[in-house]
């Protein structure tokens, strides 16, 4: 084993790669945390004891990004341990990856997250009794809060519940005292996150209101400016979940909501856990929240996907105007229902379906971010622009951060972590510009 053993109050020098989604981000934090104080993040893998990948292995393209990840690691790494972790290892396990990647020095499955920092420093020969807590890596402006782990839906495209196991919901009282530690760091905005944001609590026979309860009690920390949902299914869109959003100041009428697709005989194939009429959930929303942002993911091309039902797509993202939107080709997952149903669709067409979505979403998104020009907004600065001086990249607060558009802003007041109050004065297709206000 590559190992270098050191002695345990010495620094242990850290290179990390995260792929794939924020809870994947969120367990590469706690993991980084587990491995005690004496922690220094390198960008220098070669300089590094430990190199640590935590992988994404959702779709085909994730597990090919991920091997090469870790291929070009195992080059670039010296003497230091290869340690992968994550859904790569959990789709397809230690042993079929071992005797394929041999350069990895240690495997650290899912669901041995709560381990992965002992097992790692004891592979190093290090002392495992510190923990320093979580290495939040996000701007100072926003933190990611994970609520639950799994998922308890079957849907026959998906590979989640086979790689992350079932629905497990993290008690609230815990997620309260770390949400007031994210707090303290000065963390403005929570991006709370699961598979299923309004699962929460299911697992531990909590009813429908327990996620309603979590955002109120969440909405009372201090300090905490923005809270944001990302990934409600239609069928948790209930009424008390949006006179939650109505009731509660920091909580964002932002609803994320993956529909997948909106014609019922796909939705049906699909085994959607909700009602075959998306429609009905976003005209509810828009009753209670007129000004809500809407953002979405569509999948094209699933098996049996016609022109009548690509047509019915593509009218119903024409009349629903959505804030952001995002749209994958199928992909056929081993393991899944959906690999094996006829009528696949070639690629070509695929392909060609996704950019015609795309297209019309990029002149409803263009002719939405007019409208906001001349409106003054907050923003949320995230960061410095690395190619402009006196420029800083931010968010108002219909852009989620690392999978919406961003908002340019300068101006007095404009740094990291602040939330400064700005003129609109121009906007691209996804992005606006802003300058910010005296004061």
């Amino acid at each position: 084993m590559a190992a270098m053993e050191e002695r345990a109050g010495e620094e242990l020098a850290v290179y990390c790669k995260s792929l794939g989604c924020p809870k994947n981000r969120v367990d590469t934090e706690k993991f980084i945390g587990q491995l005690g104080s004496r922690v220094r993040l390198t960008d220098n893998p070669g300089e590094a004891h430990l190199v640590f990948v935590n992988t994404c292995g959702f779709i085909e393209p994730a597990v090919r990004e991920s091997v090469r990840t870790i291929l070009d690691l195992a080059g670039e790494k010296n003497r230091a341990l290869l340690c992968v972790a994550g859904c790569l290892v959990g789709r397809y396990g230690t042993d079929s990856l071992a005797s394929g990647l041999p350069e990895v020095d240690l495997w650290l499955e899912p669901a041995q997250r709560e381990q992965w920092g002992e097992m790692v420093l004891a592979a190093l020969g290090r002392d495992s009794s510190v923990c320093a807590g979580r290495l939040v890596s996000t701007p100072p402006s926003y933190a990611y809060l994970k609520v639950a782990e799994g998922c308890r839906h079957r849907c026959a495209f998906c590979t989640i519940p086979s790689i992350r196991g079932p629905l497990h919901s993290a008690p609230m009282e815990e997620l309260l005292a770390e949400a007031r530690t994210l707090a303290c760091r000065g963390t403005r905005e929570l991006v709370l996150i699961a598979q299923d944001l309004s699962d929460y609590a299911h697992d531990l026979g909590g009813d429908a209101n327990a996620f309603p309860e979590l955002l109120r009690r969440l909405g009372d920390i201090d300090g905490i400016a923005w809270l944001r949902m990302l990934y409600l299914y239609p069928r948790g869109i209930t009424r008390e979940l949006l006179q939650a959003v109505r009731d509660i100041k920091p909580l964002l009428p932002y609803f994320d909501i993956p529909l997948q697709h909106s014609h019922p005989d796909i939705l049906r194939s699909m085994g959607r856990p909700f009602a075959v009429e998306p429609e009905r959930v976003l005209e509810s929303i828009r009753e209670v929240l007129p000004e809500a942002a809407l953002r979405t993911t569509f999948i094209v091309g699933y098996p049996g996907e016609t022109d009548e039902h690509f047509r019915h797509l593509y009218d119903f993202v024409e009349r629903m105007r959505f804030t952001q939107l995002g749209v994958f080709t199928f992909w056929p997952e081993e393991g899944t229902v959906a690999a094996s149903l006829p009528n696949q669709v070639e690629d070509s067409v695929k392909e060609e379906r996704r950019a015609q979505i795309m297209e019309l979403q990029q002149e409803i998104s263009r002719e939405r971010l007019e409208a906001e020009v001349g409106s003054v907004q907050d923003v949320l600065v995230d960061s410095v622009n690395p190619e402009w001086p006196g420029l800083h990249n931010g968010r108002v607060w219909f852009q989620a951060p690392d999978v919406d558009g961003i908002c340019y802003v300068s101006g007095p007041g404009t740094m990291p972590g602040a939330m400064v109050q700005a003129d609109i004065v121009e906007c691209g297709d996804y992005d606006l510009t802003a300058l910010a206000r005296e004061g």
